[in-house]
């Protein structure tokens, strides 16, 4: 240990109350007493909200209602039955998130409907699949996971799907290769705040940059490439 190191510490109250006493060296940061006056005792509200939680669950495995209207409903009861107040589930909105999804939603229908995304796209498979089906693999692989950066999965596995089953069949390769990996790579999107909702919701809360995405998201999507080329043909052969 050196002066200035940070150590997430554990214990009982009365433990911590210690340490303040008996290291003259040891700072601890915050305040005990005010945290432990913000802890909750269990009470007829937290096991209301599990089984809100648990309802949540069956009902997204029943598949009941679609997930956004259960979300809903659920989170209505949270509400309703007083387990978190208005003014609460108001203040932990990110709205940052909420304005930057809707912002983003037009860009990714304005590169379907124009056309300019299955033009890029069936451009670099044409000129990929001269060099063989190794190296289309790795393009549809970047292209899929480029436009995942910028528009919702699924929209990005619809659009890139029947493109590399043309491409497949005209280099006269099995198709289910290049399917698998557009599905992996739609499901990339490391490397912005925008690509998908996970992304977006903790970007306010963790107070995250873009560069901090791009940071953690790039050795992860290379990672991701690698280990696609290697295993994706091992188990559906070209």
């Amino acid at each position: 240990m050196r002066a200035g190191d940070a150590l997430p510490v554990r214990g009982s109250w009365e433990s911590i109350f210690e340490l303040k006493k008996q290291y003259k060296h040891l700072v601890v940061c915050g305040s005990p007493e005010g945290l432990a006056k913000n802890v909750i005792q269990l009470n007829f509200n937290s096991y209301l909200a599990l089984g809100i939680l648990m309802l949540m669950i069956v009902m997204l495995v029943l598949n009941v209602f679609p997930g956004a209207i259960t979300t809903l409903i659920c989170a209505g009861l949270m509400i309703l039955s007083g387990c978190v107040p208005v003014s609460v589930a108001y203040k932990g909105i990110s709205w940052t998130s909420v304005v930057m999804i809707a912002a983003m939603i037009p860009m990714g229908i304005a590169l379907q409907k124009t056309g300019a995304a299955q033009t890029a796209a069936e451009s670099l498979v044409v000129t990929a699949g001269e060099l063989g089906p190794i190296y289309l693999l790795a393009s549809i692989f970047l292209l899929t996971s480029l436009f995942s950066q910028t528009i919702n999965n699924s929209a990005t596995a619809v659009l890139m799907a029947p493109i590399s089953l043309l491409a497949a069949m005209a280099i006269g390769a099995s198709p289910e290769p290049f399917l698998i990996v557009v599905a992996i790579s739609a499901s990339t999107a490391f490397l912005t705040p925008i690509g998908t909702t996970t992304n977006a919701m903790v970007i306010g809360a963790g107070g995250y940059k873009f560069v901090d995405y791009l940071r953690a998201g790039g050795p992860l999507l290379i990672l991701f490439l690698f280990a696609s080329l290697i295993l994706v043909p091992v188990f559906w052969p070209f």
